[in-house]
């Protein structure tokens, strides 16, 4: 009897003690934290792209890291007080997208962060330079906002006819407002004009296509940036109410039905934003890792707006897109 005992009272402790020694396993493991400007579900395939990233080096949510994340929603003024709130949590890193970087480099110089930035982290005060970035921030470079002549030029040549360009801008990105005063400095030289709105919601993205039913202008080059791309499908659908056709970013609009993208893979990005994340878990210092820059580049048309439109797709295009979605 007194062995019996013995063994209830020696199982029972062990029972006790396994949730502390599961809760202090969880505990032991590094934390990153994951702040981005855009909405959790329109930028799902960015966060699994920067899970698999991490997978690449040895990282598995769940099995030895944790990822905090932190969504603000296409709301900018929300970002200091998610970053403050990561910092305060004391994780072991911090990923951040190019808008918020801002919000989280000023509340820490200890805490690792790793950037995607769509314009040059040299000129934002990211880092001190591409190659040695100093400090406790590195990161991935797309140039988002360096595009904007290559794509004013090949949605000119899908709507031939064009003679006056819509752009819309987000005038909380950075790479936006570039974007913008490129494509202006640019529709000269291909006898084009321009006319220029801005929309940091989704509520002024609704608002801007009012305004373009009324100017009815030959075409619209979308901006960079969060936004417009976690917002892909509403700007697709208020695109396609008033038959404009539509120059993008990312593959992801042109999957959703906007006429073209050129432009970055951002998923990538995320993906190689992900691999630097988990090369600084294993240690290394985000001051010896150069400034990733973003090589894969790639041109989506998708032949059935196209169609729907009642443009045709000149066979040099076709030959030279990277995608062509039927």
């Amino acid at each position: 009897m007194s062995s019996r005992r013995e063994f209830i009272t020696l199982l029972s402790g062990a029972a006790a003690a396994w949730p502390l020694s599961a809760h202090a396993q969880q505990a032991a493991m590094p934390v990153v934290g994951f702040l981005n400007s855009a909405s959790p579900d329109g930028y799902a395939p960015m966060a699994s792209a920067f899970r698999q990233g991490l997978k690449e080096i040895g990282y598995v949510e769940g099995s030895n890291v944790v990822i905090e994340y932190r969504w603000a929603e296409n709301q900018y003024d929300r970002l200091p007080a998610l970053a403050a709130d990561l910092v305060s949590r004391r994780v072991t890193a911090i990923f951040a997208n190019s808008p918020s970087v801002a919000a989280v480099k000023g509340l820490t110089n200890t805490i690792p962060i790793v950037f995607l930035s769509g314009d040059d982290p040299v000129r934002l005060g990211f880092v001190a330079s591409l190659n040695r970035p100093g400090g406790n921030i590195t990161g991935v470079n797309i140039f988002s906002g360096e595009t904007a002549t290559k794509r004013l030029n090949l949605l000119r040549e899908l709507v031939p006819h064009a003679s006056k360009i819509a752009i819309l801008i987000n005038t909380d990105f950075t790479a936006s407002l570039r974007f913008g005063d490129d494509v202006e400095a640019a529709a000269p030289t291909f006898g084009l004009t321009t006319e220029r709105l801005s929309a940091n919601d989704d509520r002024e993205i609704e608002h801007a296509f009012n305004k373009f039913a009324s100017a009815r202008p030959d075409a619209l080059l979308v901006g960079p940036g969060p936004l417009f791309d976690s917002q892909r499908n509403l700007v697709v659908a208020l695109a396609a109410k008033i038959a404009i056709p539509t120059g993008h970013e990312t593959r992801a609009t042109a999957l959703a039905g906007g006429l073209m993208s050129y432009g970055a893979n951002v998923g990538d990005g995320y993906r190689q934003a992900g691999i630097y994340t988990g090369r600084v878990l294993n240690g290394e210092k985000p001051a010896n890792l150069p400034v990733l820059q973003s090589t894969k580049f790639e041109f989506i048309i998708n032949l059935k707006t196209a169609k729907a439109l009642g443009l045709t797709v000149p066979d040099k295009l076709l030959a030279l897109a990277d995608e062509v979605i039927e």
